[in-house]
């Protein structure tokens, strides 16, 4: 899928499918297997290389709605109903979402991130720093963005904020994206923005653990070592099967995507032992509001 490498001065994009190029590469693919057909066969159909075919159905390089059509002619798919559903499909591949307008602080990689958020059917995340962005105040995020980005004027900073606030819209959608967050006992003691920052906070917590969508749990102090001590991570799921899930990781001067199937499976590995030694969510919920009782 897509990787970012970076060096100390130099970010280079190796390949960042948007989750709808990667569905309508996947559709190619199975049309063409269905058919009999190999990735030579393809190649000769659009006389290009087989790398391009091959590109295209891992969703590395945009298909062309002609180039489309010409395949699955060549497939002999004669569905109208599934022709026009891939080929609607592909011309929206690349349509410019509401974080377009705020380029100006969005990397590209953070902005194919949020193209992966809002497909996505769930998130598993595991946060021993911060709470998720997904479930930040506006005070809270206003603080961890300021100290965070120390480079950044006022007034990106302000954009940031709004850009994560408009984030959790995905929580209370129609078909809500569901939500399985463990927080390290340190998130909830650590000391964001101030007394009255922090109380705002856990009590946007405590009101999020009881929402339908929302599993909240807390890792006490008192496990000790567990499965997640090298450091956060997420896990996306998307509503296709055919979309593989994603394990993304980052850090102040780069971020990841694994979507290796041995990898996620270690991370999932991990999780579920995590969320077997947290608090359970009820016992979650009562240590956050008594803990937000004490910012007074």
């Amino acid at each position: 899928m897509s990787y970012l490498i970076c060096s100390s001065h130099t970010w280079r994009m190796v390949s960042t499918p948007t989750v709808r190029r990667r569905r309508v590469g996947a559709e190619l693919r199975r049309i063409r297997e269905a058919a009999g057909m190999t990735l030579e066969d393809a190649a000769k159909v659009l006389e290009c290389s087989i790398s391009k075919i091959s590109r295209m159905e891992t969703g590395h390089v945009k298909a062309r709605v002609r180039d489309i059509r010409e395949l699955l002619d060549a497939y002999g798919l004669a569905d109208e109903q599934r022709r026009n559903a891939l080929l609607n499909l592909a011309r929206n591949a690349d349509q410019q979402d509401w974080w377009i307008d705020f380029s100006d602080v969005l990397s590209s990689l953070a902005q194919h991130y949020l193209s992966l958020e809002s497909d996505a059917a769930w998130f598993c995340c595991f946060q021993p720093l911060v709470v998720p962005g997904l479930l930040q105040t506006e005070d809270y995020a206003r603080a961890v963005i300021s100290a965070g980005q120390i480079e950044e004027t006022p007034e990106k900073v302000e954009k940031r904020v709004g850009i994560r606030m408009a984030r959790q819209e995905i929580l209370f959608r129609p078909n809500p994206v569901r939500l399985w967050v463990v927080l390290d006992e340190a998130v909830l003691r650590r000391e964001v923005g101030g007394r009255e920052v922090m109380r705002g906070q856990l009590k946007r917590l405590a009101d999020a653990a009881v929402m339908p969508n929302i599993t909240l749990q807390v890792l006490p102090y008192e496990v000790g070592a567990h499965a997640g001590i090298d450091g956060p991570f997420v896990l996306i799921g998307f509503p296709e099967r055919e979309d593989p899930d994603v394990v993304f990781l980052e850090n102040m001067t780069s971020s990841l995507y694994l979507e290796n199937n041995e990898a996620v499976y270690r991370y999932k590995l991990a999780f579920d032992h995590i969320r077997a030694e947290a608090l359970s969510p009820r016992r979650s919920e009562e240590l956050i509001r008594k803990l937000a009782k004490e910012f007074v």
